[in-house]
C-alpha cells in the first residue's frame, strides 16, 4: 500500500497539507504527518503488524486506537508506549514489539520533585461532546472548569464523523456534520476565560482523599475539584470467535479514526459484524473513503440502527445478511478471509450456510460499553460526581450533546447559581436516548403534482431537520414529536433543500415535467461519494431505496447546495415510469460469496478454541475450564490465567468472560467481577512517582 494509503481527497473532509515528519520503523526511514500518532503513520505505509507476543509469536496489530487496549504495543526510542496515543517526534525510533522488551541499562539517581496540586471547581473528564458541552454551560455562568481530555484536541468522536447528525435541530445542531459540530464547540470553549483546557492530559484515577490523577504529557499531576463530571464515552465491544485476534480484526471506531481523522485508507477490502448505526455508518465512511465494502451481517433478523443508515449502503450496493453471524476469519501475519453463516434465535451458526468472502479488513461493531470506572470510583469516595454522555448511558451523539448542556446546568444549580433547566428538556432528552421505533409502509399521495419530494424516512426516530428548512413549510411530522415520520403535504418549490438538509439521506426531489415528449423526469438525490466516482453524462444503475434495481438513469450535472456543507446534488435523468421508485444509484455490484472450501495462497485455518485475553493469550477453553470447575471470582481467574493482568487493566476481556458465563448457565449475580483499583489507566514508574527522568 504504501503512500498510496494516504486518502488525497475526500468527498467531505478538506484534506490540509502537513508537514512530514522523518521516523524510522524498525530501521525503515518513514514519514508521518505532523500531529500524527504512531499507529496511524505506519498504517499510511502499508504496516499493519506492529509486533508479535511473546507467549506464542501471534502478530499483534490495532483494536480500538483509543488507548483502552493494548494491541498496538511498541517501542518508541526504546519505550513501551501505545501506538495509538504517541505522536510521532522527528527521529523517533519505533521498533516493533517483539516477545518481552528488555529493561533498560541502569539509570542515573532520580531527582524527585514534589506532585503539584490543581485546584478548581469543576473537573470535567472527557473533551467529547457531553463534556465540551457541560463545560460551556458552566463557563458561561463563570464556574471555573477544568477540561481535560487524553487526544491532541478536543470532540471525542465527532472528529470522525463525516454526516449529518439526527436529533433537534434547535437542541443539538441535528442536519449538521460531527466533524463541524466539533469545530464550533473547540471555537466555543476557547473563547471562555473561567475555563481551562488540558488535552493529551488522561485522568487515571480518582483517590481517596478525593484527588484526581492526571497524566498530562508526561508528567503526573494531582486536581483537587469540589464537583466532577465524567464524560469519557465508550469503549467498543467484541466477540470471540477463531481468528478475532488477527492484525485486520478491529473496532469500527478505530476504522473511523485512521479513515476520518487521519485520512489513512487502512484497507481496500472490509466486512462489517454488526448492524447498528456503528456499523452501518462505518459502511458508509468506508465508501466515502473509496474502499469496497464486501459486506455486513447482523445476528438480529433487522438491523438495529436507523433504517435510513441500512437503506443507503444498500443503494450503493453493500449486501447486508441479517440473521447472520461471523464463524471464523483466517489468515496467517494478517485476515485474508471471513466466514459467516445464518444463526438461530440463540445466535449459534446453522451448520451448511456458511458463506465466505475474500477480505483484508473485519471491522467490529457489536456495541458500546460506558467508560464509568472514574465515576464510579469518585462515588466509592464520596465525591460530588456526575456522569454524561455514553459514560451515563449509550446512545447517539447528539444524546451526548443534550446530555452535557443539562448536568452543564444540574452542577451550576449545585453549586448554588441560578439557571433555568426547561421542564420539557426531561422529555427532549429521553427521546434523543431513544431506539428506533415502528417502520410503515411507504406510500405516496394521489395525485402527484409536477414537483414534489419523495420522503423515504418511514422509520420512527428523533429527527427534525428537513421540517425545518422546507420554505413552504410543507413537510411535516405526523405524530407532532421529533420521533414521528415525516410526510410532504402542501406545494414544492423544487428548491431541493429538503434533499441536502435529510441527515438519512433518504429525501429525492421528483420533476415529472422534465421532459414529456422523451418521457422522461429529472431526479434531484444527495450525493457525498468521490468526484471521480460518477461524472457527468455517465449511464448509472438505479435502485430503489431497499437497494433493489430499478433501471438505468444518466447524470445530467452535479450542484452545491448552501444548505449542507460538502454535500453534492446529483441531477438524475430517469424514464417516467422509473420517477418514483428511484432512490439513489449503484456504485459497487455485491459480490458473490467464494466457497467455503476454496482457501486462498498463504491461508491457515484458525484454532476453533478463540483468544478472550489478548493482552494474556488466554483462550475460552481455560475459562470454561475454570468455571466448570466451580470457579465464580474473576479475581480468581486473574491469579490462575492472568485474565485482567495485561495492559489494558481486564477492559476487553471483562464482558467477553461474563459471556461465556451466560454461555455456562451462570447467574452474572453469582459473579465477582475484578476489583477495580486505581490506577485505571497504565503509566510510567517515572511520572507516578514524580521522577523528573524518563
Amino acid at each position: 500500500m504504501d503512500s498510496s494509503a494516504r486518502i488525497s481527497g475526500h468527498p467531505v473532509i478538506d484534506v490540509v497539507e502537513r508537514r512530514d515528519v522523518p521516523f524510522t520503523f524498525n530501521g525503515r526511514r518513514l514519514l508521518a504527518k505532523e500531529g500524527e500518532v504512531i499507529s496511524s503513520a505506519v498504517f499510511a505505509h502499508g504496516i499493519h503488524v506492529f509486533g508479535h507476543h511473546y507467549r506464542d509469536g501471534s502478530p499483534q496489530g490495532i483494536f480500538c486506537v483509543n488507548g483502552q487496549c493494548s494491541q498496538c504495543l511498541v517501542l518508541a526510542d526504546g519505550v513501551p508506549v501505545k501506538a495509538c496515543m504517541t505522536l510521532v517526534r522527528e527521529g523517533m525510533d519505533v521498533r516493533s514489539c517483539e516477545g518481552i522488551p528488555a529493561l533498560p541499562c541502569e539509570d542515573d539517581p532520580s531527582t524527585f520533585r514534589e506532585i503539584p496540586v490543581h485546584k478548581t471547581r469543576v473537573l470535567v473528564i472527557g473533551g467529547g461532546p457531553a463534556g465540551v458541552c457541560a463545560a460551556i454551560e458552566l463557563g458561561k455562568l463563570g464556574v471555573q472548569v477544568l477540561l481535560v481530555d487524553d487526544k491532541p484536541e478536543l470532540g471525542g468522536k465527532l472528529t470522525l464523523q463525516t454526516h449529518s447528525f439526527f436529533g433537534s435541530k434547535s437542541d443539538c445542531w441535528a442536519g449538521t456534520r460531527g466533524i463541524r459540530i466539533a469545530e464550533h464547540l473547540r471555537g466555543e470553549v476557547s473563547g471562555l476565560k473561567s475555563v481551562e483546557v488540558w488535552v493529551q492530559a488522561a485522568a487515571v484515577a480518582v483517590f481517596s482523599d478525593r484527588k484526581v490523577g492526571v497524566l498530562r504529557a508526561g508528567k503526573y499531576e494531582l486536581v483537587e475539584p469540589d464537583v466532577v463530571l465524567v464524560a469519557c464515552g465508550a469503549r467498543e465491544k467484541t466477540l470471540p470467535f477463531p481468528g478475532c485476534d488477527l492484525p485486520g480484526v478491529y473496532g469500527a471506531g478505530a476504522f473511523q479514526t485512521l479513515a476520518n481523522r487521519d485520512l489513512v485508507r487502512p484497507s481496500e477490502r472490509l466486512f462489517v459484524v454488526g448492524g447498528g448505526n456503528v456499523g452501518l455508518i462505518g459502511s458508509y465512511h468506508a465508501l466515502q473513503a473509496g474502499i469496497r465494502v464486501v459486506g455486513l451481517c447482523e445476528a438480529l433478523p433487522e438491523c438495529s440502527g436507523y433504517k435510513v443508515h441500512k437503506d443507503k449502503i444498500m443503494r450503493l450496493g453493500v449486501p447486508v445478511y441479517t440473521s447472520h453471524t461471523v464463524v471464523r476469519v483466517e489468515g496467517r501475519e494478517h485476515v485474508e478471509r471471513v466466514t459467516i453463516a445464518e444463526c438461530d434465535k440463540k445466535f449459534k451458526p446453522l451448520a451448511g450456510t456458511e458463506k465466505s468472502f475474500a477480505v483484508d479488513t473485519v471491522l467490529i461493531a457489536v456495541g458500546l460499553s460506558p467508560i464509568d470506572e472514574l465515576y464510579k470510583q469518585a462515588r466509592q469516595f464520596g465525591m460530588e460526581v456526575y456522569a454524561a454522555g455514553d459514560s451515563e448511558e449509550i446512545a447517539e451523539a447528539s444524546a451526548a450533546i443534550f446530555s452535557g448542556k443539562m448536568v452543564g446546568r444540574k452542577i451550576a444549580r449545585s453549586l448554588g447559581l441560578e439557571c433555568d433547566i426547561p421542564p420539557e428538556w426531561d422529555e427532549l432528552a429521553a427521546l434523543l436516548r431513544s431506539k428506533p421505533g415502528r417502520t410503515f409502509e411507504h406510500a405516496l399521495s394521489s395525485p402527484l403534482p409536477s414537483k414534489f419530494p419523495v420522503v423515504r424516512c418511514v422509520q420512527e426516530i428523533p429527527c427534525d431537520p428537513c421540517t425545518k428548512v422546507c420554505p413552504k413549510k410543507s413537510i411535516v411530522i405526523r405524530a407532532g414529536s421529533i420521533t414521528g415520520v415525516p410526510e410532504f403535504r402542501g406545494e414544492c418549490l423544487g428548491c431541493a433543500r429538503c434533499v441536502a438538509a435529510c441527515p438519512g439521506l433518504a429525501i429525492t426531489l421528483v420533476e415529472l415535467d422534465y421532459d414529456p415528449e422523451e418521457k422522461l423526469a429529472l431526479l434531484t438525490l444527495p450525493y457525498e461519494l468521490s468526484d471521480g466516482l460518477v461524472t457527468t453524462g455517465q449511464e448509472v444503475e438505479t435502485a430503489d431505496f431497499l437497494g433493489n434495481p430499478v433501471g438505468r438513469g444518466k447524470v445530467v450535472a452535479f450542484k452545491d447546495t448552501s444548505v449542507q456543507v460538502k454535500c453534492r446534488l446529483m441531477l438524475l435523468e430517469v424514464p417516467y415510469s422509473d420517477a418514483t421508485k428511484v432512490a439513489g444509484i449503484r456504485t459497487q455490484a455485491p459480490e458473490e460469496p467464494a466457497g467455503v472450501e476454496e482457501k486462498g495462497a498463504g491461508e491457515a485455518a484458525p484454532e476453533a478454541d478463540p483468544i478472550i485475553c489478548r493482552c494474556e493469550r488466554v483462550r475460552k477453553s481455560q475459562i470454561v475450564e475454570q468455571l466448570r470447575a466451580g470457579v465464580r471470582d474473576m479475581n480468581h481467574l486473574k491469579a490462575t490465567l492472568r485474565t485482567g493482568m495485561g495492559a489494558c487493566g481486564g477492559k476487553t476481556c471483562r464482558e467477553l468472560i461474563l459471556g461465556i458465563c451466560r454461555e455456562e448457565g451462570i447467574e452474572l449475580s453469582e459473579v465477582t467481577q475484578f476489583s477495580a483499583r486505581p490506577f485505571e489507566a497504565e503509566l510510567p514508574l517515572s511520572a507516578l512517582s514524580g521522577c523528573d527522568s524518563d
